[in-house]
């Protein structure tokens, strides 16, 4: 392994990170990894995983260095995760990085597959080419998070997506619940259902809003469509798939049908068991600036809370975004350290 140039290996990594965020929903079940290369008289050039079947991101970014005519020899190539060594739909990546004649990689963090798991780096550093890894990793392995808690766990990464008045209110007390928020906050939720291979609300949410469940304010595929429950017939959610049981067992199908990320929008049934069963991986919460005023109206979990101040659910703010008039907080469990602390 080779130390990291921080000053030169940071920003190449960057490059990387940029190029995987412009197909973040388009390469599932495989991850969204980016690659940039840098040729030995300082040309650059980036590519990313392409849809399944396609090139991956190492011999994509290669593949935009030769049709420019360059010179490989004795570049460096920085990739977000560790390049794939075995046969799949396409070659290893790490025997095209080493045909290609590159001198060094700078690899993100290592990858959790039981395919690969350090196997694309022996082969790197087998063929002599310099390896450093850990570089950027922390904001790789949060544009990866998704794709490693499958790997990890068999099961998609969660994210339940709230949204509500300033106090806590997510319908008038009349049953009324539509666009509590405005048209940005809708947008950005249309980005979630790209992002999610899967999208999950519960019958009782169909047939009070009968919700579509596309994506229509954004760019990307419109994800599969599953109610806990049974839908009505003729409702927009339809085709869907229709799930009842154990939650664990829930996730685990659908872990084992390729969904890396499963987007919960509802209701608040859906909401409070999987909050208290410790389900929920990422709580994305809209506020709109909008105030019910009293105690009538339905709040964002249904179901018994926490009895006392020792039992409160505590978990860390990673962003608070602005989206026109409305707020976007995103929130993920506390680590074990943070909550003994």
């Amino acid at each position: 392994m080779v130390e990291p140039d921080a000053d030169h290996d940071e920003p190449g990594m960057r490059r990387a990170i940029e190029a995987a965020a412009t197909v973040r929903s388009a390469t599932a079940p495989n991850p969204w990894v980016g690659c940039a290369i840098e040729t030995r008289d300082g040309r650059w050039f980036v590519g990313a995983t392409q849809p399944p079947g396609g090139l991956h991101a190492e011999p994509s970014a290669l593949a935009a260095a030769r049709a420019a005519n360059a010179d490989l020899t004795g570049a460096t190539a920085y990739v977000t995760l560790e390049p794939c060594n075995h046969h799949g739909r396409t070659p290893p990546c790490s025997d095209a990085l080493v045909a290609a004649g590159v001198s060094r990689v700078v690899i993100g963090i290592e990858d959790p597959d039981p395919k690969v798991a350090g196997r694309g780096i022996a082969r790197l550093e087998e063929a002599g080419i310099d390896v450093t890894t850990g570089v950027e990793a922390d904001a790789v392995t949060e544009q990866l998070l998704p794709y490693l808690t499958h790997r990890r766990t068999g099961r998609p990464y969660v994210v339940l997506k709230l949204a509500a008045s300033l106090d806590g209110r997510t319908a008038a007390p009349d049953g009324t619940s539509r666009w509590i928020t405005g048209p940005a906050a809708r947008a950005d939720v249309h980005r979630l259902r790209a992002e999610s291979q899967a999208v999950m609300v519960g019958a009782g949410t169909v047939r009070a809003d009968d919700p579509a469940l596309t994506v229509r304010d954004a760019v990307g595929p419109d994800p599969l469509r599953v109610v806990l429950g049974t839908a009505p017939a003729g409702a927009k959610v339809h085709p869907c798939l229709e799930v009842s049981g154990d939650l664990d067992t829930i996730l685990d199908d659908l872990g084992g049908r390729g969904i890396l990320q499963l987007l919960v929008e509802g209701g608040a049934g859906v909401a409070g068991d999987l909050h208290r069963a410790g389900l929920v991986d990422r709580y994305v919460l809209y506020f709109a600036p909008a105030i019910f005023g009293g105690d009538d109206a339905p709040g964002l979990f249904s179901g018994a809370g926490a009895a006392t101040m020792a039992d409160v659910w505590r978990g860390r703010i990673l962003a608070v975004t602005k989206l026109g008039d409305d707020l976007r907080v995103d929130v993920t469990p506390s680590r074990p350290s943070e909550e003994s602390s």
